[in-house]
């Protein structure tokens, strides 16, 4: 009887170990991916918040341009399929991972993978603040996509760091690379 008692206080605490980050998706983005779009539950993502993510096209290729609202971190996915929506969450931490080390934050993936957790889809929340922030970013993108030309010719990578590398008024002119910085080498702190 005690053995039962304990295994499922094991499992619960894995439960409320493990992370979930929420993806919510532009309008634009939802029609490409309405048959993996989940219900919204009231489960938050308490390290980093939630994500919100747009879709925009270089050379016929999907890709996904998505920011973080609390620290308003943007990370480029490139050439997303359908087929790569089944496997959203490595993908998404994978794609994180690489650039917060290009971007200069030093992380253990495991530490990344603890943060983010399971990633899932979910209808647009109307976040005017947040969207005027992602249509602000395509703007620049455009530019760049008339710069380099094709998609081959492209390096998301830099792409990504250099709009992480602008000064953002509502972090009170810090660099998004920054703020996201904090917020992680906080959470590391408070693990500890």
């Amino acid at each position: 009887m005690t053995t039962y008692f304990r295994r499922r206080q094991t499992e619960r605490k894995i439960l409320k170990l493990m992370s979930q980050t929420k993806i919510f998706t532009t309008r634009k983005l939802e029609k490409v991916t309405k048959e993996f779009i989940c219900e919204n539950d009231k489960i938050e993502n308490e390290y980093l918040g939630d994500w919100t993510s747009t879709l925009f096209y270089v050379s016929h290729k999907k890709c996904w341009l998505l920011i973080n609202k609390l620290t308003k971190y943007l990370l480029i996915l490139p050439n997303v399929k359908k087929t790569d929506l089944k496997n959203l969450s490595s993908i998404f931490k994978e794609t994180f991972y690489a650039q917060l080390i290009y971007d200069g934050i030093i992380i253990e993936y495991e530490l990344v993978e603890k943060i983010i957790g399971e990633t899932k889809l979910y209808e647009t929340n109307n976040d005017r603040s947040t969207n005027g922030s992602l249509n602000n970013c395509l703007l620049f993108l455009e530019d760049w996509k008339y710069e380099f030309g094709d998609y081959d010719n492209m390096n998301f990578r830099d792409l990504n760091g250099r709009l992480n590398s602008s000064p953002n008024k509502m972090l009170k002119w810090k660099y998004p690379k920054e703020k996201m910085d904090e917020t992680i080498k906080a959470y590391a702190q408070h693990r500890i």
